[in-house]
């Protein structure tokens, strides 16, 4: 089990590393500057411009501002914002409590959802909830998440009043302790529940075919035809079996909603990574990208290597000892 869980570490710090360094190039070899959107579209100044260059490194060669880079890095310098001369790693600190807040609760609420739906209907193949849950699953997944989030804010915010349209808190007041947390869930909710809209069909989905594929194995028709009950088989047997592909759906689609889910933080203003992550882009602020960027794909390696690890502690004969 070691020997398996340093193999994949290894695995994911040497993708980590071609990721980064590809996406370090290609920010960088894009067409345009940064500074010239720091300077002003209108009447930008050239010796401004210049100065900027010179100032943040940028006059020199990229494969001399990539080793500089990691020097600074190597001290725990990730550099500073072009646009808001802030430290990047207080810029992202401050941004992905709220995202990973967001993104694991809805996660959680998905799974357990559309994993039990997916489990319980599963049994039922071709029945009347069969075909009505995954017909109701297809036009789920098709909603574009901003829209839905959009259709969320004007009939539960405008017209019931029911939630409020955006924020993590209410500004207005100076919440303390569990007041705060009730306000916190109150301002989720519309956030939560429109991810949750989007991804609750895909673990349905998953889990449906995984018990249907699973009942056709060999070993639970033995079970049947030795008069095994088909509860006991099922909480057994099929329920184990059909957690496996659940388990990897809700990792990957965690490390996805940490960067997935921007567009309906924006609707929402909620005060995460993904206003984050469109402002550098627009801005062409490299430095907070290369920070975004290694984050993310720090975080999609990780929920990577724990599904991996978690397969092989649920299913004996993929672990290595």
């Amino acid at each position: 089990m070691k020997k398996y869980i340093l193999s994949k570490l290894l695995m994911g710090l040497v993708t980590i590393i071609f990721s980064f360094v590809l996406t370090f190039f290609l920010i960088r070899l894009a067409p345009g500057t940064p500074m010239r959107i720091v300077a002003g579209k209108e009447n930008p100044n050239p010796e401004q411009i210049e100065h900027l260059t010179e100032k943040y490194g940028l006059d020199k060669p990229v494969g001399v501002q990539f080793i500089n880079y990691i020097k600074n890095m190597a001290k725990g310098d990730f550099g500073f914002s072009y646009r808001n001369n802030l430290p990047v790693f207080e810029l992202i600190k401050r941004r992905i409590v709220p995202t990973l807040t967001l993104s694991l609760t809805s996660n959680i609420i998905s799974a357990l959802l559309g994993g039990f739906l997916g489990l319980y209907i599963g049994r039922k193949k071709d029945g009347p909830l069969d075909k009505v849950f995954s017909y109701i699953s297809y036009v789920l997944d098709a909603l574009p998440g901003f829209w839905l989030a959009m259709i969320l804010i004007m009939i539960f915010s405008s017209k019931l009043g029911w939630f409020p349209t955006s924020g993590m808190y209410n500004m207005r007041e100076s919440y303390t302790g569990l007041r705060k947390f009730i306000d916190l869930l109150y301002h989720m909710t519309l956030p939560i529940l429109s991810i949750v809209i989007i991804q609750t069909p895909i673990y349905f989905r998953i889990a449906r075919a995984s018990v249907i594929n699973t009942m056709k194995l060999g070993f639970i028709k033995t079970f049947r035809a030795a008069g095994m009950k088909e509860g006991e088989i099922f909480r057994k047997y099929i329920m184990k079996n059909s957690l496996i592909p659940i388990l990897t759906t809700f990792s990957m689609s965690l490390a996805f909603t940490i960067s997935g889910a921007a567009l309906i933080e924006i609707v929402f203003s909620w005060p995460g990574m993904g206003r984050l992550i469109i402002d550098s882009i627009n801005g062409r602020d490299y430095m907070v990208l290369n920070g975004l960027y290694l984050i993310i794909s720090v975080s999609l390696i990780f929920f990577t290597i724990l599904t991996d690890v978690l397969y092989a502690l649920v299913d004996p004969r993929i672990r290595i000892k």
